[in-house]
This record gives C-alpha cells, structure tokens and sequence, in this order.
C-alpha cells in the first residue's frame, strides 16, 4: 500500500532529483567502512534520475557488476513541522538500501517498482539531513528477472536471460514528502456501467482515522462536483457518465477527504476513468465493444540516460506511436514510469502492465536460440523462494498501476519456460494470485516459439493468449513462404481454443539504411515483408485482437554477434526517428484497423 507523492492541500512534496555524489564500491567494502556516516571516499558527481552505465567514457563503468552509492545533503522544509516526513523513491535497480545520516531506514529489492519509508523521528523541520543510498545491480536465480555472477580472472560478471542491456541505478524521480499524522494510506477504485450512467465503487485504507469520516468528492475533467459520498467503502453514481475510451482518455478525479466535522484533516486526490473490461470468447470489449490492439512491444531506452524517465523523451515516443496509428503498447518486460500510464490514462492508450520476470528459460538465451546449460525450475535455480518473490511482485504492480483506466491486461512473465511440468507448477498459483489482487481485468503471460501449440502447459491457465512469433526471422529465415505455412499452422491451432490471441511480438532485426531488391535479411525491405506475411496470417483469424511488433524502437542488449549496436528490430532508430516499415504501418494501422 502506496500512494504517489502528491501536493494537496494537507501534503507537499519536494523533489529530490538532480546532482548526487555518486561512488563505485567494486570490493562491496562500503557497508562495512560505513561509507552512510561520511562523505562518499573517491566520489563523483552523478545525475539522477539515470542510468550510470552510458555517462562515462569508460568500459568499466558500462560493464560494471556491484553496488554503488549515491548521497546528497537534504533539508527539511521548516513549514513541515508536526507532520509525518517520507523518503519516496520511484525506482532503484535493482536492490537499494537507503540511509537517514548514520540510521538505516529501509531496504527493497527490485528495480521497477516503488518504495518508500517514513524518516519522521530521524529528521527535524528546517534541518539538514544525509540522505545515502546503496543501489546494486546483481541478479541471481531469487531475482525478478533472474541472473547469476559469474567469477573470472578479470572480476564479476553479471550472466542474464533478458534480451535487453542490464541498466542500473536511481532511475526515477526521488521525492521528500510530508502529510498529516492521520492519514489515507490507499485507496483503489473500480468502475461500472448501468445504462447512460457510471457506477464508481471504492476502497479507502487510512492511518489512526477511526474516529475521522471518510468523505469522497468526484469532479468531471472541467472541474464540477459530479457525485459525492460518505464512506471508506461505499459506491455512487455518475449521472449521463463520460466513458474512457480507447483514443478518448476521459479522467474523473475523485478527492478522497479525512473529515471531522467540516475540518479536512488530510485530502489526496486520485484519477480515473469509467469504463469495464470483459472478455467474451475471441473477443475483447471494453465498455461492451470489441477493440483491436495495434502497436507495440516497447522499452524505457533512450541513448545516453539508460532506462531514466524523461518527459520530454516521453512526448516524441508518444508523437512516434501517433503519427503511425498505435493505439496499444506494451510494458516490456518490466513496468514503467507511472508518468508513461498517465499520459495513457489521459490519451485512451490501451496498456499490457508486464511484471519484471523475464528470463526465466533456460532453452533460450537473450533472443537467440541455445540452451544455457542450467535447469530452469529447481531447487538450485527458480525455485519456491523465487516463486515467492515473483508473487509479491505481481502484487506491488497490482497495488502500483490498479487505478489506471489504460491497462487492460496484467502480464505476469515474459517469455518463460511453459512446457514443461515444473512450469506449470510454478506459474499455476501466480495466476491465482493476479485474480485474487484484481478480479476487474484479464491476467496473461507471454507464449515463447519453444512452447507451440500443443505443448504449453502454461497458457491454459491465461485469459487472453499473447505470443511471441519470430517465424522469418529465428526460424524460416529468408524463407517467408515457408515461414507463412508453419505460421498458419500454429495459429490455426490456437485459434481453436476459443480465447482473444494478441501477437505481442513478431518482427526482423533491421539496419536502417540497408536496401536489398530482392529483399534479403536485416535490409529494410526484409523487414516490410516479414510485417507483411504476419498480416496475412493475422486477417486470416477472427481470434487475432492484436498486433504489437517487436520493437517500437532500437535499444541497448549485451553485445553479441547477433547484435549491431544492440537489438535493431525497432520499427523507428533508437533516436526516433523512422525505417521504411513505419510507414507501411501507418498505411496499415490508420486505414483498415480503425
């Protein structure tokens, strides 16, 4: 339970971003010399939100495996005085431990989501504090995704799964927040439709407010009072509602107050939008009508600042997807910046949410084909404890993103091993667990080549089928008459099992500027046919909802023969800017589809 920072009229926040002195910790010797009670030995400057990996000249720093520290001087706003004061921050990769001067206030592992500690009686109104931070990059088989260091001659080595380069640091913005001793401390709202009028139902958690009322204040997106209601758990009515609809973000804003009498003890104001999400066999509706997912499988990957959150990157990805006739886009393979949910939330983009687990099979290494010499599912690799782990993940995303109108699937894995008994067995009771924290949408994971129709054991278990097909490019390649055949067969398979079936990847990795006549793999021309071929198969099904090709954009992976400059299958450079697919997309996409 965790609400974003937020200035209302009984909080303020105070944003912590900017220039931080920063260290590297290479022999892990900082805890033990206490490196929180001093100045960082050997620092440089270091800017936040980043990544640390592209700042340097240096290959060490890029392929750096350890802990490193960041530290900054922070004063306590003097108007806070008598209020609860919070250290939040919006993500740390991978694993962060964080210190109030000489005092350790919190510890959390995972790179993606957010935490956040209450600092009250370390710190006073008007002071200065230290405030030191502890991030560390290294996975192992207990981590969401999971990895393994590897020993050698010239130091640690970080080995993953996940076809996208290892970023790590302070990642997203990291805020100094107050509010009142008594307080809301979560809220979730759901919505449905009862003819020309929306139902709006919520849950209100608070801290010491039993003897407080709890008042909530709905107003439309022009400022007027809509609806209003007494209750922590209660319900209301939105007369003549406005729907949020794909394309048509419509926000409601829904002031939750902790009253007594007429005194606002604490307010917190939270979005949403009305609208329902149901699945009727192939098809997917939301608010009653079917929709057709176009789009794409997407990274935070930007040259120079890593996997950071940036506006203003933010708004040309954003021009990017509109200009080519998207209307979907995928959190691959890890959630994102909540800055990027509600510019959806307020566009009607339609979102898969993907949790962190990525990488987890053994039978395919970083998109290309080759068993990695480990059991996937053990008790020396994923095993019960990482079950566990994943599960609280799936949870935090939930508890994170479940009032955002824009996601419309939950996606638990990426891409893991399905076919066998032992993944069954693990990812079973994580589906129940996605249900349990969110009955209002669908829940899925995402179906790999090497579990075919026929062999999966996992996808059963899913709402909505979403696969990943690489026919034409991993197999089939330069072949794509044959890489059409093979293709048709399979989906005629999945096609019979009476569930939407979204394509979440599909695609060839393409140098920009490569022009072959006949079109020959990496040209862009290749990769106009693949799109092409997948289309033909994808019009042949009325169970296909959904297209999202592999990438949206060129991004960063470990290097590797089968990578040029990283993993080139974007439909736009890794600068934004377009390959000659972009526009047979938006030939496509703005025309037929919608």
């Amino acid at each position: 339970m965790m609400l974003r920072p937020q200035d209302t009229a009984t909080r303020d926040t105070k944003c912590l971003s900017g220039m931080w002195d920063f260290a590297f910790d290479p022999e892990d010797r900082g805890q033990t010399e206490r490196w929180f009670t001093q100045l960082l030995p050997e620092r440089t400057e270091m800017a936040v939100p980043a990544s640390y990996q592209d700042l340097s000249t240096d290959p060490a720093t890029r392929d750096y495996v350890g802990p490193v520290w960041y530290q900054r001087e922070v004063r306590i706003p003097r108007g806070w005085v008598g209020n609860r004061v919070v250290v939040h921050f919006e993500s740390a990769t991978h694993a962060a431990t964080v210190w109030i001067n000489d005092i350790e206030v919190v510890s959390h592992v995972g790179g993606y989501l957010p935490f956040e500690v209450d600092i009250t009686d370390h710190v006073r109104a008007g002071k200065k504090c230290r405030l030191t931070v502890r991030v560390d990059n290294r996975l192992s088989f207990q981590t969401i995704p999971p990895g393994i260091i590897v020993d050698s001659p010239e130091g640690p080595k970080q080995k993953y799964w996940h076809d996208f380069f290892n970023y790590a640091g302070i990642h997203r913005d990291v805020w100094l927040c107050s509010r009142p001793q008594v307080h809301v401390e979560d809220v979730t709202i759901t919505t449905d439709i009862d003819g020309g009028d929306g139902i709006v139902t919520w849950s209100v958690l608070s801290h010491n407010a039993d003897l407080l009322a709890t008042r909530v204040t709905i107003f439309d997106d022009e400022g007027n009072v809509v609806a209003e209601e007494t209750g922590a758990n209660a319900q209301t009515r939105i007369p003549s509602v406005h729907l949020w609809q794909p394309g048509q973000g419509y926000l409601y804003e829904a002031e939750i107050s902790l009253v007594n009498g007429d005194e606002v003890i604490d307010a917190y104001r939270q979005a949403f939008g009305v609208r329902t999400i149901r699945v009727d066999g192939t098809r997917l509706l939301i608010n009653g009508e079917p929709v057709y997912l176009t789009g794409f499988g997407m990274h935070e990957d930007h040259q120079t600042i890593g996997k950071a959150h940036n506006d203003a990157l933010m708004l040309r990805d954003a021009a990017c997807l509109e200009w080519v006739g998207a209307n979907s886009l995928r959190t691959s393979h890890y959630p994102y910046s909540e800055h990027i949910l509600d510019y959806a939330d307020r566009h009607g983009l339609l979102v898969i949410d993907e949790t962190p687990a990525v990488g987890m099979n053994m039978g395919l290494g970083g998109g290309i084909f080759g068993t990695q010499g480990y059991t996937t599912f053990s008790a020396e690799t994923i095993n019960d404890e990482t079950q566990k782990v994943h599960a609280q993940v799936i949870r935090d995303l939930i508890d994170r993103d479940k009032n955002h109108p824009s996601i419309i699937i939950w996606s638990i894995a990426n891409e893991p091993e399905s076919e066998t008994e032992a993944a069954e067995n693990y990812f079973r009771p994580l589906f129940d667990v996605a249900h349990e924290a969110d009955p209002s949408r669908p829940v899925s994971f995402v179906n790999v080549m090497l579990a075919p129709f026929g062999k999966c054991r996992v996808s059963q278990y899913s709402d909505i089928l979403l696969l990943n097909r690489y026919y034409g490019w991993y197999v089939d390649t330069g072949d794509l008459a044959a890489a059409e055949r093979h293709w048709r067969e399979e989906m005629a398979g999945w096609a019979s099992e009476n569930k939407p079936i979204i394509i979440t990847e599909y695609g060839a990795d393409t140098m920009p500027g490569l022009h072959q006549i006949p079109a020959e793999p990496w040209s862009e021309e290749y990769q106009v046919e693949v799109l092409k071929m997948n289309e033909r198969i994808f019009d042949s099904f009325d169970a296909v909802i959904g297209e999202q090709i592999w990438n949206f954009a060129d991004f960063a992976t470990t290097s590797g023969t089968m990578r040029v400059g990283g993993n080139r299958k974007g439909i736009f450079t890794r600068d934004r800017q377009p390959k000659s697919a972009a526009f047979h997309l938006r030939k496509r996409w703005r025309g037929v589809k919608q």
